[in-house]
């Protein structure tokens, strides 16, 4: 395949810290750092878990901004930059590649869904209107639809259209986009089919876990990529029972509370989402102890 990836291996879905109605740059800055030093091979801010959908446009692009430069290319920085307005979607993705990011992430749209031929249109709009690489997000269980093959196949002829972050949790379909749309990358969309995915050919996660657990997310991929999939394997199994628990609510309300209890001052998630309620904390907290993060 002739398309450049903007990175192979674990792209954290970076949260945004919040401090009331406001980011937190001082925590934010640090956790670019925290993921810099720990081997995570991207950053991709304003993501679902990036609460992108709560932050206003001129809070949401200044948080890109303000990573790109931070991470000053030392790491890949990919911005979510989708929305249901194809127009928004566009304006967005023109001021992310202004500020120099390296590629964005793109949702297909939700609630006002479209058609198949709707999605082809949609997301060629976007990718006509950037020179940087377009990776597609499938999450049907939040948007309620999904990229059919056909169209898949359609969107892969657009040059920078590179890849699909494949959150479905159908490894039957991720399986066919593999086989029939050979000029798409896939990246894992779940932290707990990292290993399954990248054996069918997948080239890394956009992932949650990797929040918490950087250098371990960076390892399970890495292995992969050298093809060692019994050490993937054996890790991401180790690490399982949290992973589960990072989705034991609506996300990332779980990871939030996860890092605010390994010391990192992120806040609380922006309403509509609130607190979990303490049994789910509890639970939480003891496959933290297990691995060692609490403080």
């Amino acid at each position: 395949m002739s398309k450049t990836l903007p990175f192979t291996g674990s792209g954290v879905a970076i949260i945004t810290p919040f401090d009331g109605l406001k980011t937190n740059y001082d925590e934010l800055g640090k956790l670019i750092e925290y993921h810099i030093e720990n081997n995570t091979d991207a950053i991709i801010i304003c993501g679902t878990t990036g609460e992108a959908s709560t932050m206003p446009d001129e809070e949401h692009l200044a948080a890109i901004k303000y990573t790109v430069e931070k991470a000053a290319g030392r790491i890949t920085v990919i911005a979510g930059t989708g929305s249901n307005d194809t127009a928004h979607a566009i304006e967005l993705s023109k001021k992310a590649e202004e500020y120099g990011v390296d590629g964005i992430l793109s949702v297909t749209p939700y609630y006002n869904k479209t058609t198949q031929k709707g999605l082809i249109a949609h997301f060629t709009a976007i990718a006509n209107a950037i020179k940087i690489p377009v990776i597609l997000y499938n999450v049907p269980s939040r948007t309620g639809m999904s990229f059919a093959i056909d169209t898949l196949k359609e969107l892969a002829k657009v040059e920078n259209i590179v890849a699909i972050k494949e959150a479905s949790g159908n490894i039957s379909y991720m399986a066919k986009v593999a086989a029939e749309v050979p000029d798409l990358y896939i990246y894992s969309g779940n932290d707990d089919q990292i290993v399954p995915i990248m054996s069918l050919g997948g080239k890394g996660v956009i992932s949650v876990l990797a929040n918490c657990l950087p250098a371990e997310t960076h390892e399970i991929a890495s292995y992969c990529l050298e093809g060692d999939y019994k050490k993937a394997a054996e890790l991401q199994l180790r690490l399982l029972e949290f992973t589960n628990d990072l989705f034991i609510d609506v996300n990332p309300i779980p990871v939030k509370e996860a890092l605010n209890i390994m010391g990192k001052n992120v806040g609380e998630c922006r309403l509509p989402l609130i607190r979990m309620e303490d049994a789910k904390i509890a639970k939480l907290f003891s496959s933290m102890e297990k691995l060692g993060l609490t403080k």
